[in-house]
C-alpha cells in the first residue's frame, strides 16, 4: 500500500469538482474511484505550490482499462479528487514504462 492512503477511509465529493471533471472531460466519479484500486498505479507529489493543501497526482487506469490521470488532495483521512482526465501521450508513455 502506499503510504499517503494508508489512514484513508473513503472518498470526499465537492459537487463542483465532480460536475466539471464530467461536462470537460466525460470522467466519472465511479471511473476516478476505481483508478485507486486498479493496479498498477503510480502515485507523486505535485511539483506545484499550493498555499492550502499537498496535492499529488495519481496515473490510473479505471475497471474498462481507461488511462485517467487525477489530481487529488487529503483531507480528514479522506481522498479528495480534484480534477480528472484522460492521460497524455507523454503520461501514457510515463505509465506504460513502468508498468
Amino acid at each position: 500500500m502506499i503510504k499517503i492512503f494508508e489512514k484513508c477511509e473513503g472518498f470526499q465529493w465537492d459537487e463542483g469538482n465532480s460536475e466539471k471533471n464530467r461536462i470537460k472531460h466525460n470522467v466519472f466519479k465511479s471511473e476516478c474511484e476505481q483508478v485507486f484500486f486498479n493496479k498498477p498505479i503510480i502515485v507523486s507529489d505535485s511539483k506545484k505550490n499550493y498555499e492550502k493543501e499537498k496535492r499529488w497526482y495519481l496515473l490510473g487506469k479505471t475497471d474498462l482499462d481507461r488511462r485517467l490521470f487525477v489530481v487529488f488532495t487529503i483531507r480528514k483521512n479522506m481522498i479528495r479528487v480534484i480534477s480528472a482526465r484522460d492521460m497524455s501521450k507523454k503520461e501514457r508513455e510515463r505509465y506504460n514504462e513502468e508498468i
